[in-house]
């Protein structure tokens, strides 16, 4: 399995919180997690999100009242995310949900920095996709 060692610790319970917007996971470490789904999906592992090589990521906005409309395992290794905004081509290794969870602070930070850097805000609606690349409006 890719990316998954012997040091990998299993999740011992996965709960989806449609309320809060949360996914709890709890793992064989003894460590839980509460991973909001609007970090799930800014920081869905597809290439839809994170492109095809290092700055052709794909920056994720108005994703704050994001929901999970379904959660599908993925061999032993991983869940598959359907959210409520129809994209469901992220797979979530149990590494990758860990790193989420444990690194949330951080990645929330960088998700901040990098709508600066965009002059995006959270809650500004994705461009609709279109073939041509979208002039910048203020």
């Amino acid at each position: 399995m890719a990316g998954l060692t012997a040091n990998t610790p299993q999740p011992t319970s996965i709960t989806v919180h449609q309320q809060s917007r949360v996914l709890e996971i709890g793992f064989s470490d003894g460590r839980e997690f509460r991973i909001p789904f609007e970090l799930m999906r800014v920081y869905s592992p597809s290439a839809e999100v994170q492109g095809h090589g290092p700055g052709q990521e794909v920056l994720q906005t108005g994703k704050r009242e994001i929901g999970i409309s379904a959660i599908a395992p993925v061999g032993n290794y991983a869940v598959q995310p359907t959210f409520s905004d129809g994209h469901d081509t992220g797979i979530f290794s149990w590494d990758y949900l860990y790193h989420l969870g444990a690194d949330q602070e951080t990645l929330w930070r960088q998700y901040e920095e990098r709508l600066a850097q965009a002059g995006m805000s959270r809650d500004e609606p994705m461009p609709e996709k279109s073939g041509a690349a979208c002039g910048h409006h203020h």
